[in-house]
């Protein structure tokens, strides 16, 4: 399998930028560990095999959800905004990164603060150049007030400005802390891409991020949903006239949705979703090791013949040439 995947967008011209998917799987990633220090009988096939295959020719290995978009503006120049900073981001780093060829990250943006989106923060000093005494230019970090107030509790060595009375300066990531509104009109900029915040439910007691940019391709990146907002529904899909290009969606698998039915492991709910938005083309993260990605794809091959939009999942180092 060649790991980058890479399929041209709109001709036959490779557009300039490009989408990369630096993880696709759940908050555990893929394998479960359980499944491999507690085997089941019969034990988990899916969890052993993408144990025994290199990741680089494994789809069914899975970090923690995460998107590069490698921007390419009008002047020429690639900036690369990173979209979730989880708990793998360092073996992102060092298994996509290197294979893209990423030389560096311009800016962040975070759809939560749980644990999957964010706690990979401490090694984004990785991604930055080396200064013993932190004097580097911040990385952009683009967030809501309330992922700001958790982060603040869970990093607060990233978050102080100055030092302490006879602190010693300590090598940490260098960031540059912006709060935007989680609102559909109230767009904002990060390395010269807009980016317009679509909140929907995660589980029903919290508000999370999914986001729309793009200007020749709309794109829309939507993580972590349980139930989409009216708003947000309507300003993405095709019946409000604004039909995208491109919806990058959760799974919305059982664990997410209790009473959510399950036909060969693809949430219905899923599927109805993208049903009722309508867009041009879907890919779905966000998986368990419940999902198996030759076996899922061959039925969502069927389905989208069937309903008219071509629907798959997406595998980690999945690289898209797409114009933005």
């Amino acid at each position: 399998m060649d790991p980058a995947g890479e399929v041209i967008e709109n001709g036959n011209a490779e557009p300039r930028s490009a989408l990369i998917f630096l993880g696709t799987g759940c908050s555990s990633a893929v394998p479960n560990a359980m499944c491999l220090i507690q085997p089941s009988d019969p034990p988990c096939q899916l969890c052993f095999q993408s144990l025994s295959v290199p990741p680089e020719r494994n789809p069914n290995y899975r970090c923690n959800t995460s998107l590069l978009i490698d921007y390419c503006g009008r002047d020429d120049e690639h900036r690369y905004i990173l979209i979730d900073v989880g708990k793998t981001f360092r073996e992102q780093v060092l298994r996509w990164f290197t294979f893209h060829k990423i030389p560096r990250v311009d800016s962040i943006v975070l759809t939560h603060e749980h644990a999957d989106a964010v706690l990979g923060l401490d090694d984004v000093r990785a991604v930055q150049p080396f200064s013993p005494t932190n004097d580097i230019d911040p990385t952009p970090i683009y967030l809501t007030q309330d992922a700001m107030d958790s982060i603040g509790v869970k990093f607060p060595y990233l978050v102080q400005k100055k030092l302490k009375a006879g602190q010693e300066v300590r090598r940490v990531a260098q960031l540059d802390w912006t709060i935007i509104e989680n609102d559909c009109e109230k767009p904002f900029v990060a390395s010269g891409l807009e980016l317009i915040p679509l909140p929907v439910m995660h589980g029903e007691d919290y508000i999370s991020s999914g986001f729309l940019f793009g200007e020749k391709c709309r794109v829309a990146y939507i993580s972590d949903v349980s139930r989409f907002l009216p708003t947000t529904e309507h300003y993405i899909s095709k019946s409000g006239g604004k039909q995208l290009d491109l919806l990058i969606l959760d799974t919305l698998y059982k664990a997410h949705v209790a009473f959510a039915k399950i036909t060969e492991n693809i949430c219905l709910q899923t599927l109805e979703a993208v049903k009722k938005l309508c867009p041009k083309r879907a890919l779905l993260i966000g998986m368990t090791h419940e999902f198996d990605h030759h076996r899922d794809n061959e039925f969502l091959m069927e389905w989208s013949r069937r309903e008219g939009i071509p629907v798959q999942l997406a595998h980690d180092g999945l690289r898209i040439p797409i114009d933005l």
